[in-house]
């Protein structure tokens, strides 16, 4: 079992539903970035997600675009990223490292010595947002021969004829994406969420895990009380934007938390 496997497990004897933040590895620098991603589990973060910069995100709104940007104008890269979760190993050895990114760096890297590289990083889990189904050998089958989770995204228009090709191969969680479009371009609706989330779960026994569209807490506790869990990224990402301390981030982190973990 992946550390991802084990939280989930571990919430689901205890009843409460999962709270996973998502990061842009070095933004706005990569002292920063670490000291936030070092916080997060005090704050009542489950899974993080540490985003990899990428020059064409394109599932990305602005929000996120802009931290990738910043992250890249301060020299970071997928090895400074993977060395940023090295460092917070060091420290932490039970909050799983979710990886969310491109393939574009991975291929650039080769693929054996990226999956080889996020083991000795402690990485625990993949989400590569531009890999479908159809491509499960480039990358989706060695990374879960490694020991990694591989995590698929469901959508608003993966229909049940899609939905199984989907799944098949996903590990970990099932992220189901809220809304169509990208990130930060409108508000999650637990009345449109709850009957999406219901159908893919009559699919797989992996929990599902709702984002996009979830800023606040009472939208986190909505979200989080018809699925196994939310996710927030952009509204997190804005506050590190405004130049908000770590103590700030990481204040607004825990009344998000706290939203999800009191559905």
């Amino acid at each position: 079992m992946t550390r991802i496997d084990t939280t989930f497990a571990t919430l689901k004897a205890e009843g409460k539903k999962a709270f996973v933040a998502y990061i842009m590895a070095g933004d706005t620098d990569e002292a920063k970035s670490l000291e936030i991603m070092k916080a997060l589990p005090d704050a009542g973060v489950d899974v993080i997600e540490l985003g990899i910069p990428f020059t064409d995100p394109m599932a990305d709104g602005g929000t996120i675009q802009l931290a990738g940007q910043r992250a890249l104008a301060q020299g970071m890269t997928l090895q400074k990223t993977l060395d940023m979760a090295s460092e917070f190993r060091k420290t932490n050895d039970s909050t799983p490292i979710v990886l969310m990114g491109y393939f574009n760096p991975i291929f650039s890297r080769g693929v054996d010595a990226f999956l080889s590289d996020c083991t000795a990083a402690g990485i625990d889990g993949l989400i590569v947002v531009d890999l479908p189904p159809e491509e499960d050998d480039m990358l989706c089958l060695p990374a879960q021969d490694a020991g990694l989770n591989f995590i698929r995204l469901a959508t608003p228009t993966t229909d049940e004829a899609r939905l199984p090709k989907v799944l098949t191969n996903t590990s970990g969680f099932v992220y189901y994406v809220s809304v169509n479009g990208v990130t930060g371009s409108a508000e999650a609706s637990g009345a449109n969420v709850g009957p999406e989330v219901a159908r893919i779960k009559s699919h797989t026994d992996l929990p599902v895990i709702v984002g996009f569209g979830v800023n606040t807490p009472e939208k986190a506790r909505e979200i989080a009380s018809i699925a196994d869990g939310t996710v927030v990224g952009s509204a997190i990402v804005s506050q590190i934007a405004q130049g908000k301390s770590v103590e700030e981030v990481t204040a607004f982190v825990k009344s998000l938390a706290d939203g999800a973990h009191s559905a």
